[in-house]
């Protein structure tokens, strides 16, 4: 019954108008991963690949997400649940905007209620902005738990930095970008294990 929700909300998705971007849209991207999922993973917007596969995390940045959970022992299949603030890609791939953040926030919202995740890893400052305080940098705030976030109760959220600001970062030595993104994830992995 819940997962049937889940499917009424990917049709209403399908049929949404409620922002410019639908006009320019060749897919929607409503989710991908694990329904039973205790993680729940958040980007910002679809990008040309994701747009062309309805499905998100499937480019350049994807593929560098998925080494990462491979080496931080979390199954993209079994252990995540993906989703991003928008469900349409904005053109050329710009930030989202607030107006186009507010009128996809009902679907995200009802994401979260059905999958009821233990934890939201929100990936990139995009994300973060949407739900946490937006005078936090991420570089400040990354591989921290918010609790007690007004309307998520029970749900801990971790900021991470978003694989493609690491696709411009290639060192792995100790407290760089990769090497941070890779401890974070393994924190994660365990605090779902606790």
């Amino acid at each position: 019954m819940t997962f049937e929700k889940l499917e009424n909300i990917e049709k209403e998705v399908q049929q949404c108008k409620s922002c410019p971007l639908f006009a320019t849209r060749n897919n929607v991207v409503f989710s991908d991963g694990s329904k039973n999922a205790k993680i729940m993973l958040i980007g910002e917007a679809p990008g040309a690949d994701e747009d062309k596969q309805g499905k998100p995390f499937v480019g350049r940045a994807g593929k560098l997400l998925n080494e990462f959970l491979i080496m931080a022992g979390i199954s993209r299949e079994e252990d995540l649940y993906i989703v991003n603030t928008l469900k349409c890609r904005p053109p050329e791939n710009r930030k989202p905007t607030k107006e186009e953040k507010n009128a996809c926030g009902k679907f995200l919202y009802a994401q979260i209620e059905i999958i009821k995740p233990k934890i939201i890893v929100l990936c990139g400052a995009t994300a973060m902005e949407s739900f946490l305080d937006k005078k936090f940098k991420i570089s400040k705030v990354r591989g921290q738990f918010f609790e007690n976030i007004e309307g998520f109760k029970g749900i801990k959220f971790i900021p991470i930095l978003h694989p493609s600001y690491l696709l411009r970062q290639h060192s792995t030595e100790i407290g760089s970008p990769r090497d941070l993104t890779l401890k974070d994830l393994i924190m994660i992995k365990k605090a779902v294990l606790e």
